[in-house]
């Protein structure tokens, strides 16, 4: 029942959401015609549910060639293969809107663990591997409240990468597997609830309240320890 009421809600929800923010589409896709390389829409080969691959849309707000250049698939805070208006797009995760079309073709959810290239999921753990597996990628999940500042937290590690696939990914994974275990559709209320609530106040930790057995770490202090083991 769980699965056929998140369904029709993802089909009602993102046909709804596609409608009333069709206003926002047109100016985000006139802007991204005229500016920066003239690319509108980016579309990435993800992992989804059963471990299978599918094509995730996003505005482009990057370089075309950036998976080649600098951090690889690691974005850090100002980084500079983002382009002007992907900086904005970005901070108010406008860039997500076209997901809302995965969504309703099916490979995506409202709610669900956020899609990940193949390195990001090879850094899971075989657990968490078999909870993402289970579950269908959403446009929005827990980890996406948690890490609302990864960037962040990446850009201050002394190797990037190595703090994103040790640290980051593994922790992430463990939020999964939470989630997996704790699914329901006021959870996932609740949620949709909070990824707007990080978005207008980012320091909150109400979400750790309305979720008091969420796992938690102090990533300034990870960050901190991390750098000094690379020393």
């Amino acid at each position: 029942m769980y699965l056929f009421v998140k369904r029709i809600f993802d089909i009602v929800a993102s046909l709804i959401a596609i409608i009333c923010l069709s206003w926002l589409f047109i100016p985000i896709i006139i802007i991204l015609a005229c500016t920066g390389e003239h690319e509108i829409f980016y579309r990435q080969m993800r992992v989804g549910k059963e471990g299978k691959l599918f094509g995730v849309l996003k505005f482009a707000t990057m370089l075309k060639n950036s998976p080649n250049m600098g951090a690889g698939l690691v974005t850090t805070r100002n980084d500079p293969r983002v382009l002007p208006v992907g900086k904005f797009l970005r901070k108010t995760k406008l860039n997500e809107l076209p997901q809302l079309f995965n969504i309703l073709g099916g490979s995506m959810s409202v709610v669900g663990p956020r899609p990940m290239v193949q390195p990001d999921y090879d850094a899971y753990t075989d657990d968490a591997k078999e909870c993402y597996r289970a579950l269908t990628p959403g446009l929005s999940g827990i980890g996406s409240i948690v890490f609302r500042d990864e960037e962040y937290y990446i850009s201050k590690a002394k190797d990037p990468m190595g703090f994103l696939r040790n640290v980051i990914q593994p922790f992430k994974g463990s939020l999964e597997v939470w989630y997996y275990q704790n699914r329901s559709i006021w959870v996932d209320v609740k949620i949709i609830f909070f990824t707007i609530w990080v978005i207008i106040c980012p320091k909150s930790n109400s979400p750790y309240k309305a979720f008091p057995t969420l796992p938690r770490k102090d990533f300034q202090k990870e960050v901190e320890r991390f750098n000094l083991l690379q020393r």
